[in-house]
């Protein structure tokens, strides 16, 4: 079988070409693609500046937040039919390897694949992918396949509060630095406990749409003293849930400042690769409980539950300013590139 697929051999070089694919192998599944959001990730790895993307061990297929539908399985698939509505996870571990069964976290197996990341695990901007059967997971049928390419990014949202014994409930305040996909995704998570959320964001468009998805107070850091005024939003205790959701400099470093006592803090905005001064003394005198997490773990089926039960609250697909068709891949990832601002999510449509 034939696919036009899309591969990034290296900054800016972005190419459509026509594939013949393998016969799934026993543990896998062969999926038409759908839809296909354009993270920020992607477009950090487009312009050269993550190293999280591996031309240069040959191109690769980018495209984390995919959803499909299954076409064929593998032999020795139980789980999956053709038909299914399906997304998958980004970083897969191989679970055979020390680390996997020490039970730690994908990002810690010494096998790793990042799906869309790299050219042994090709990720969703094509017409067909691969993917072994454990990373596949099947949403409900009356999702529209937009939904279904929100799980990936929902699910770093929902990861950063319950993950890792995280946790929020109604006595907390919440501070979410950073109102993009990530930041919006865990304040619906959120707010969904009761729990009172403040939206940092120096963008004026993604506080108005953090006020419109729940939170209770929005704040622009650029125009005052971040600590003073997020005191001052939290009766002068400082919150007790910071998520840091990014991944800027000045933002990392706020959050020792305006963490409340024993307050936990959860990072989820990438950062890494940069060296950021922190006063880490706070940390001590604070008592703060810091958290991080490359990728999610044991989520993804919990994640598709907990948003169809918000479905009726919370219009994910309302957050999808731009639809490009996968023919027009180029323009969506200029728009995605030169228009940071005001696309908050471009999605390709298959």
């Amino acid at each position: 079988m034939k696919s036009k697929t899309a591969f990034l051999y290296g900054p800016k070089d972005l190419r459509v070409e026509e594939i013949e694919l393998p016969e799934p192998r026993p543990n896998q599944i062969l999926v038409r693609s759908k839809a296909c959001g354009i993270c920020g990730s992607d477009v950090e790895c487009f312009e050269g500046k993550s190293a999280e993307g591996r031309y240069d061990i040959g191109p690769y297929t980018p495209g984390h937040e995919w959803s499909g539908e299954v076409v064929q399985v593998g032999s020795g698939v139980a789980g999956f039919k053709p038909g299914d509505k399906v997304t998958g996870d980004c970083v897969m571990h191989c679970g055979v390897c020390r680390n996997c069964k020490d039970g730690l976290m994908p990002s810690a197996c010494l096998n790793m694949r990042e799906g869309g990341f790299r050219p042994d695990s090709p990720g969703g901007m094509g017409e067909y992918l691969i993917i072994d059967e454990p990373f596949v997971h099947r949403f409900p049928d009356n999702w529209n396949w937009e939904e279904g390419a929100w799980v990936e990014t929902f699910s770093i949202g929902y990861f950063g509060i319950w993950g890792n014994g995280g946790y929020v409930e109604a006595s907390d305040d919440v501070v979410i630095l950073g109102a993009g996909p990530i930041g919006l995704s865990t304040l619906m998570v959120a707010k969904t406990s009761g729990a009172r959320i403040i939206s940092v964001d120096p963008l004026e468009s993604r506080r108005q749409t953090a006020s419109r998805y729940g939170a209770d107070a929005v704040v622009d850091p650029s125009a005052v003293d971040l600590k003073t005024e997020v005191f001052k939003l939290t009766d002068d205790r400082g919150p007790s849930v910071v998520i840091e959701a990014s991944g800027n400099d000045q933002a990392i470093a706020a959050i020792f400042d305006v963490a409340g006592p024993s307050a936990r803090i959860g990072l989820i905005g990438h950062s890494v690769g940069r060296k950021v001064p922190v006063e880490i003394g706070l940390t001590i005198w604070k008592t703060l409980r810091i958290t991080g997490s490359g990728g999610t773990k044991n989520i993804a089926q919990r994640t598709i539950r907990f948003m169809d039960r918000i479905r009726d609250r919370y219009d994910v697909t309302g957050l999808i300013t731009h639809r490009f068709s996968f023919d027009e891949i180029q323009d969506a990832f200029k728009v995605a590139v030169e228009e940071k601002a005001n696309a908050f999510k471009v999605m390709l449509l298959f």
